[in-house]
């Protein structure tokens, strides 16, 4: 006889209901979630857990809820086949509650990628609809968005069945994400709070010309209605998947028999989780026999044939100690919470972004709180919280710049706020040198923040040319400052002589054209060959280019053309050469053509990017982590658990003599 549920836990379960219900809706309709994972999944498991004890309450409850209802911006369509979603386990014990209850053990292991599900319709292996979870039901039409998306073929290849609903994840790579929080807060647009957060909300346009501008990515994991089947395996459709076109998470997947196989998946890929580009949130396991996930089933809203066994939260309570104000290269003013330091996912965090003053307004952080700070991979850290109030003083965010005293404004619809000296702020000037002798730039060794700080304090350094001629004007002066000797100076003016000559793709990001990172400077020097071809790049043609968007294409031409810019780019050219680049595509027939090679340790006669960049020319795939369809490990000096790994799977092992071999034999 089923339990009768009081007045409290009636209480409890309603309230519980509603806040599912708005933070569902903040999350799926809004792209703006108002609580952590951690919090919702709390909640969630409480909800879940009243049901099963007083099961009355189950029916319209949490058990039963997928999603959100679709938003009314768009139009709607029903799934046919219903898009579920996953239950979730959070540790050992419960994953092996359900494991235990399987008639065959055979597992197929996937990552969980935390990014927005959808689902794309092929019909005659033409992609005719593409629509979001939405309610589970019912989902949005985004098909002219999924269009835009390159990981979603537009049309099928091989043999396919004559119709096939593809389900996936979109996300947004950790870099990507960096970049466009970066260039949203450099124009004084608002920043997103984590990558799927950017991903959905980049998804979700009405206008797809504006998902175009996003760096989307997206997996495949599983279908819909089709009309055929001709996989008996989970591991087999993935085959299919990519023989049709679409990316999967193959590399990192595992095969289990027993807990065991299952933890031992667990443990490596948390070991390996701020080496993934992408943020997960968990792995899915998933009986790897079709037939058998068929007979399963499902419950009202997930299947019973997989299961989602979450990581924990990288997160952590500490003291809130003071709120600095940064200023960036462009002018714009980031506060920065300064922390009690303390442990996140085995790295010591004592710093994290507080994004703008918006954001400092919305979770009503002050001195002296104790805050939940969040460390996700490679993401800079943040606050997502107030733990504890300190009964500190609200922030009063600086009217005029920390670093020289200008005046700040905040821009008509904008968040952020800016310096608005320009010229005259050393805060900028920093930035921008600091970002064109960087790694990626002209990769100038010794000149770092604190000797540019120097320099430019004593006006040695005002414009990129002038590193140049540095030593040659004040090495005798250079050599009297803390820190600088002979040698300190000998080497600093090596490093400068031989950052002399430097490739077109290079230049192209250290001289700091808004919207323009890494890869959209190799897409230039790769389309345009020369630098001259790159500054007189007609608007219309530089549109023209895949992947370069019209908002990019507008700042790369405003930046050649803007008369200040154009003076002190001839005044650099005066002292550097800028190699040609190769306009060739890779080579699809060389000796390296679809070899998947991951890199590792230290090289002696490359940096790690020219290595990459030298692979990719020669046909190869160049990945960043280990797995059983690795064709090549390219091992330097001091390689270490990637090695091992590539030698335990009996993956081929290069030096830098089979690579330079590869190079003369291309």
């Amino acid at each position: 006889m089923s339990k009768t549920p009081d007045l409290l836990v009636r209480g409890e379960h309603a309230e519980l209901l509603k806040q599912l219900q708005e933070w569902d809706i903040a999350y799926h309709q809004n792209d703006a979630p108002v609580v952590d994972d951690a919090t919702y999944d709390a909640a969630k498991k409480r909800a879940l857990a009243i049901e099963t004890e007083y099961p009355e309450l189950a029916a319209g409850g949490a058990s039963t809820h997928v999603g959100a209802a679709v938003s009314a911006k768009f139009k709607s369509h029903p799934h046919s086949v219903p898009m579920l979603s996953i239950s979730d386990v959070f540790d050992e014990k419960e994953v092996a509650e359900w494991f235990d209850k399987l008639a065959d053990k055979h597992l197929f292991i996937e990552l969980k990628v935390d990014g927005v599900s959808y689902s794309a319709r092929y019909e005659k292996g033409v992609l005719v609809r593409g629509l979001t979870r939405g309610s589970g039901t019912m989902g949005e039409v985004i098909t002219e968005n999924l269009r835009t998306i390159a990981d979603i073929p537009q049309k099928l290849s091989g043999e396919f069945p004559d119709v096939i609903e593809i389900r996936g994840e979109v996300y947004m790579t950790r870099a990507d994400f960096i970049a466009l929080n970066q260039a949203a807060a450099e124009k004084g647009e608002k920043v997103f709070a984590n990558p799927r957060n950017a991903a959905a909300g980049s998804l979700r346009q009405l206008n797809p010309a504006v998902t175009a501008t996003r760096r989307l990515s997206a997996f495949a994991y599983t279908y819909g209605e089709l009309s055929s089947r001709d996989w008996a395996t989970q591991s087999e459709f993935f085959d299919r998947l990519e023989s049709w076109g679409f990316k999967t998470t193959r590399q990192w997947a595992h095969a289990a028999q027993n807990m065991d196989d299952v933890q031992h998946a667990y443990n490596e890929i948390m070991m390996m989780r701020a080496e993934i580009p992408f943020d997960i949130d968990g792995l899915v396991l998933k009986v790897n026999d079709v037939a058998l996930q068929e007979k399963m089933g499902s419950r009202a809203n997930s299947p019973r044939w997989e299961v989602a066994y979450k990581f924990p939260a990288a997160r952590a309570i500490t003291a809130l100690n003071a709120i600095t104000v940064q200023v960036g290269r462009t002018g714009v003013l980031t506060p920065v919470a300064e922390l009690e330091p303390i442990n996140i996912g085995g790295v010591l965090v004592s710093r994290a972004t507080l994004h703008n003053a918006d954001e400092i307004e919305r979770l009503n952080v002050r001195v002296g709180d104790r805050v939940t700070v969040q460390r996700a991979g490679d993401v800079i850290p943040q606050i997502v919280g107030v733990a504890e109030s300190g009964g500190g003083a609200k922030f009063e965010f600086p009217e005029t710049c920390p670093v020289c005293g200008g005046a700040v404004v905040r821009e008509a619809g904008a968040v952020a706020r800016r310096c608005v000296n320009t010229l005259g702020c050393p805060a900028q000037r920093i930035g921008e040198l600091e970002h064109f002798v960087s790694r990626h730039g002209f990769d100038i060794d010794g000149l770092g923040i604190k000797q540019l700080e120097q320099f430019i304090a004593r006006g040695w350094i005002e414009t990129p040319a002038d590193i140049f001629t540095l030593v040659s004007r004040h090495g005798d002066e250079i050599k009297k400052l803390d820190g600088f000797g002979d040698k300190s100076v000998a080497n600093l003016n090596n490093a400068i002589e031989r950052a002399r000559n430097i490739d077109l793709n290079r230049f192209i990001y250290a001289i700091g054209i808004p919207e323009v990172g890494q890869a959209t400077a190799k897409i230039l020097a790769r389309a345009f060959g020369s630098l001259d071809a790159v500054r007189g790049a007609p608007i219309w043609k530089l549109k023209q280019i895949d992947g370069i968007g019209d908002v990019m294409a507008d700042e790369i031409s405003s930046f050649f053309n803007d008369e200040h810019n154009t003076a002190v780019l001839n005044n650099l050219l005066d002292q550097v050469h800028v190699r040609d680049a190769e306009t060739a595509p890779a080579d699809a027939d060389g000796v390296l053509a679809g070899k998947k090679i991951v890199l590792t340790g230290t090289l002696g006669k490359y940096t790690r990017d020219e290595a990459k960049e030298i692979l990719e020319r020669m046909g190869a795939k160049v990945q960043g982590s280990v797995s059983a369809k690795t064709d090549i490990v390219l091992a330097g000096a001091d390689a270490g658990s990637k090695l091992a790994k590539a030698q335990e799977l009996g993956i081929t092992i290069w030096g830098e003599d089979d690579l330079e071999r590869a190079v003369a034999g291309a």
